[in-house]
């Protein structure tokens, strides 16, 4: 995988111009620096217009007993001032507050929009949020914005990994994650030129960004803004019957916390397009008075939350850890384990074939494969584990894919077989925690020392997938346990 110097994923500070409500334009820097040392969440402008009072203003309808406030280390949050009984309607959105955009409009309309679709058909799918991102800008740049109570409620800094400091990217330790920063970073640099390719000679009317310059730091915090605030809504139906989602932002809806137990719950009614469509948030439980607002983002590992929302679950049930599957690799850890005769390099013709089922052979194979999370193991792995480690082909040909790729179902090939499968993985692991160049035991002394606040994240980051690893090590090494003692009882009857 090719990689981006550390040193070079920080993007230089730069000023950008935006408009304010109360003063036509003012300079305001946007900047890829660490986290500030301030504990207090910082809004995009220092006296940034009542959120709760536009809503209103717009017709939108916001639960009496709700208020904005301080949530820890998460930023603003809103929070319950009084308790308020499930099934409580606490925000509802109209049709015109959300802030989105569809980007496979016709260049023939207005000449801003038609830069913007030109500007997005240049963004890869996966990088969707810098779509949004681009209109999020705009509104950002434009004098009088409809949308300007709501951005400039919206945080001057985002705790994502993009703007950490290089030496604090490099204290992520964990090639995947670091893959997709320097990914991006890239991307924003590429993108940068692109823009101020397409924008260059275009009319005062037509310029997107209100003649202002738009750079790579300011880019970073548009995507960084969408993508952690933004919702995927029900959008319209297509022939088939499938249902395209279209990204939007929420204002206010988007200040509620995460919580894999949450509080409340997004509806919408009607089709994105219909002019009575309304957004809510319904409390999906009893909301104690002092207790904030949550929704659940998803089920995502840590990864996803550091590198799109800024901060990390501790304990995540759905956190894991990221191999490449491959034979050498398997040989070493098999023999590591003391499992005898491992054949992982060198599979016979039977063999592969079960393996290009599992698309971990063959042509285009999928050789990422992880360990953790709701599986613990992925299937596709222990499969291939289950299998290489078997001699006897007919045997194996007993069970269909899904029982050789669920764990749950234990040692269908037989015991050695499964022991075999398990210790391997657990060597695995230990190959994994050795990459890591700090222990678990220093990591947890350095946080004690007292760092900043992006510093903190990527020890707390790689803290977590190490405490993953000794999670699956322990659970594999319970289950090797309990399947030799099971074999010495059935011996001994």
């Amino acid at each position: 995988m090719a990689r981006l110097g550390a040193s070079r994923m920080t993007m230089p500070t730069r000023d950008f111009i935006m408009s304010s409500a109360s003063a036509l334009s003012q300079f305001r820097p946007l900047t890829c620096a660490s986290l500030p040392s301030a504990t207090q969440a910082t809004r995009l402008v220092p006296h940034p217009p009542d959120l709760l009072k536009w809503l209103k203003r717009e017709g939108g309808f916001v639960n009496p007993s709700l208020r904005i406030a301080e949530a820890d280390s998460y930023g603003l949050g809103l929070v319950a001032s009084e308790e308020i009984p499930k099934g409580s309607d606490l925000i509802k959105l109209p049709h015109h507050v959300p802030l989105g955009f569809s980007f496979t409009e016709p260049e023939g309309g207005d000449g801003t929009d038609s830069v913007l679709v030109k500007l997005a058909s240049q963004v890869p799918e996966e990088l969707w949020s810098m779509k949004l991102g681009l209109k999020l800008l705009s509104e950002r740049a434009k004098v009088g914005s409809f949308w300007w109570p709501y951005i400039s409620n919206l945080p001057e800094y985002y705790t994502v990994p993009i703007f950490f400091p290089g030496d604090d990217i490099k204290k992520l330790q964990y090639a995947p994650l670091l893959y997709q920063v320097n990914k991006r970073c890239r991307f924003l640099l590429d993108f940068e030129k692109v823009v101020k390719q397409v924008v260059e000679n275009l009319k005062p009317n037509d310029h997107p960004f209100e003649g202002q310059d738009v750079d790579a730091s300011s880019l970073g915090w548009a995507i960084s803004a969408v993508s952690s605030r933004a919702f995927r809504l029900h959008g319209q139906k297509l022939p088939n019957g499938a249902q395209v989602d279209v990204p939007m932002m929420l204002p206010l809806i988007d200040m509620c916390n995460h919580s894999f137990n949450p509080n409340a719950r997004i509806v919408q009614e009607q089709d994105y397009r219909d002019p009575h469509m309304l957004v809510k948030v319904v409390a999906e439980t009893e909301i104690k008075r002092h207790e904030h607002l949550c929704l659940n983002y998803g089920c995502l590992n840590n990864d996803l939350f550091l590198l799109d929302y800024g901060f990390i679950v501790p304990s995540n049930p759905y956190d894991c850890i990221e191999l490449k599957y491959d034979g050498p690799l398997l040989d070493a850890a098999s023999i590591a384990a003391g499992v005898s005769s491992p054949n992982f390099s060198f599979p016979s013709p039977w063999q592969r074939q079960i393996l290009s089922q599992l698309n971990l052979d063959g042509e285009a194979p999928v050789l990422k494969v992880s360990l953790g999370g709701p599986e613990l193991v992925e299937g596709r792995l222990l499969a291939a584990l289950r299998v290489l480690l078997a001699s006897d082909m007919e045997s194996v040909k007993k069970h269909n894919l899904n029982t050789l790729k669920s764990l749950s179902i234990e040692a269908p090939l037989g015991t050695p077989n499964e022991v075999g499968a398990l210790r391997t993985v657990i060597a695995l692991c230990v190959i994994a925690l050795e990459h890591f160049p700090t222990k678990l035991m220093e990591d947890e002394a350095l946080l004690k020392q007292g760092v900043s606040g992006s510093t903190e994240l990527a020890i707390k980051f790689r803290i977590q997938k190490k405490s993953v690893i000794l999670d699956i090590m322990r659970d594999l090494s319970r289950r090797v346990k309990l399947l030799l003692s099971k074999e010495t009882i059935a011996s001994q009857g």
